[in-house]
């Protein structure tokens, strides 16, 4: 079985190819490009690389959000097409988890950031069990600072990663120096995690037609309207 897999939610384009044994391919590309340009060709290299058919693919994962509106969109429409250009299904991937999924065994709790603006990440917190992760928290459109009183009243000492790193670094170790980060190799999106998990839950597989973003919160453009005339959720 062979797992396309794309991850589009942030600055990072991602894509990979899986199995269920291993990372058969990766393209990864952390710089300010537009996603919209280059996860396509990204996708042909692999494949050219490789020296396979799209037809072998048997799946499309996709990361389902959270994360930038204008990058979902463009991970959904890949997804998408190629769903429906190779009649094959999309499995959703959550992107909070495939990012916990980059960290194995730490002993602490692993939280994910993602630069929201306002002063909000989107996150969620998650504990490792061996080979898999475990979600107990929601998953979080917050306050940087809520999220931090969150953990300190639970006397939860975490090991962040995201691109809300960059963002709230100094924050998180004046609120306690205790967090630690995660190193660069592990600290944005991967497709190749997106992939992992999508072989763990095949059975969440859907026609493209019934795949859906997760964005947690209004768009800015939706917001300021809401503002502009009165309107609140």
């Amino acid at each position: 079985m062979k797992i396309l897999a794309l991850d589009t939610t942030g600055i990072v384009a991602s894509a990979a190819i899986v199995d269920e044994e291993k990372t058969i391919a990766e393209f990864t590309v952390n710089f300010k490009q537009n996603h919209s340009v280059t996860i396509m060709p990204m996708i042909e290299d692999m494949i050219k690389i490789l020296g396979i058919e799209k037809s072998e693919i048997d799946y499309i994962a996709c990361s389902s959000g959270p994360g930038s509106f204008t990058g979902l969109r463009i991970g959904a429409a890949t997804a998408k097409g190629l769903a429906h250009g190779l009649g094959k299904k999309i499995i959703p991937v959550p992107t909070l988890d495939a990012l916990a999924y980059n960290i194995y065994e730490s002993g602490r709790f692993i939280v994910p950031i993602m630069d929201a603006r306002r002063n909000q990440v989107y996150t969620a917190v998650y504990e490792r069990n061996g080979g898999d992760i475990e979600r107990i928290s929601e998953y979080m459109a917050e306050d940087i600072n809520e999220l931090l009183e969150y953990l300190e009243s639970n006397s939860m000492r975490a090991i962040f990663l995201g691109d809300g790193v960059k963002v709230f670094r100094d924050r998180i170790k004046e609120y306690n120096d205790e967090h630690i980060f995660a190193p660069q190799n592990m600290d944005m999106q991967r497709a190749a995690s997106v992939g992992a998990l999508a072989a763990k839950n095949i059975d969440k597989a859907v026609d493209c037609s019934q795949f859906e973003i997760s964005y947690l919160r209004l768009s800015q453009a939706e917001r300021e309207y809401n503002e502009k005339n009165n309107i609140t959720q």
